[in-house]
């Protein structure tokens, strides 16, 4: 397997082809203890999310303080006939040591905007999973309605992500994912694309919660916090720390725990990246 070298400078994973014209977009990272990392596109003819076809993978090694990237890998697995594939999603879970990715199949080129004009959805919720850390790949399993059933009729579309998801202390893996009921309007506070992170704090007993950051069009990300592992979040709210860029971008947050003597070490911190400029997607910030 070819293999690059990586430092601590900026490198591209998903570079554009030049002569097919061939774009990657929508990553998502996934690492796995105890070295090895899983970088996740979406392949797409041009940057619409209609010209969306499937995902591609690269694993990566870490090796001291430098990261060895494998080949650009389609996921052929993670496809359904007559669908496109989005928005990945991968989570592991620790005991099985199992990698589970889940993603969207969506209809063709039917539009997120036209699915929510017409109120009819065109997505499927799916997923396929790896117990030898990416290097194989199950089949696909199509768990739209074991998992949304008879709310599908009320939804207009979803999708879930992007990103990664979250196992928690307690074992339960969490899956952020965004939809739009037939009855939504514009004018609400409508949280999309977004991601969740665990996060650990200490009043006496140590306590954990659920963490929810979310785009939004109205010029700021959202962010909510549950308390029950994600079975219900409080209100989501504005944040005025965290501008949103145009109408809104992927961002990525993720929680660990500091080394000693660089804050409460029974108490997490949150590492959260996105555009920093108002207008483009040209500066990352990191807070």
């Amino acid at each position: 397997m070819t293999q690059a070298s990586v430092t601590s400078e900026k490198v591209t994973l998903f570079p554009q082809d030049p002569q097919s014209r061939l774009t990657y977009r929508i990553p998502a990272l996934l690492f796995i203890p105890p070295d090895t990392f899983l970088a996740f596109a979406e392949e797409r003819s041009s940057p619409r999310d209609e010209d969306a076809k499937i995902l591609v993978l690269r694993r990566g090694t870490k090796k001291e303080n430098t990261v060895e990237w494998g080949p650009m890998e389609p996921l052929t697995s993670a496809t359904k006939d007559g669908y496109r594939t989005m928005s990945p999603c991968p989570v592991y879970e620790r005991e099985s040591q199992t990698v589970f990715l889940f993603f969207n199949c969506v209809e063709g080129t039917v539009s997120e905007q036209e699915q929510i004009k017409t109120g009819k959805n065109a997505a499927r919720l799916c997923y396929v999973c790896s117990t030898d850390a990416g290097q194989t790949w199950c089949s696909l399993t199509d768990l739209t309605e074991q998992v949304i059933g008879k709310d599908l009729k009320n939804w207009a579309t979803f999708a879930v992500g992007p990103g990664h998801g979250v196992q928690l202390n307690s074992g339960r893996l969490v899956i952020p994912a965004y939809a739009y009921h037939i009855t939504a309007r514009r004018c609400e506070l409508i949280q999309e694309e977004c991601q969740v992170a665990e996060v650990m704090h200490q009043e006496g007993d140590v306590q954990y919660s659920v963490y929810c950051n979310a785009r939004t069009p109205h010029g700021l990300r959202a962010e909510a916090l549950s308390t029950d592992e994600g079975l219900t979040f409080r209100s989501p709210s504005l944040q005025e720390e965290l501008c949103e860029t145009g109408t809104g971008c992927q961002g990525s947050v993720v929680s660990y725990t500091p080394t000693p003597g660089h804050g409460k070490t029974a108490s997490s911190w949150l590492l959260y990246s996105h555009p920093a400029d108002k207008q483009e997607d040209i500066e990352k910030l990191c807070h």
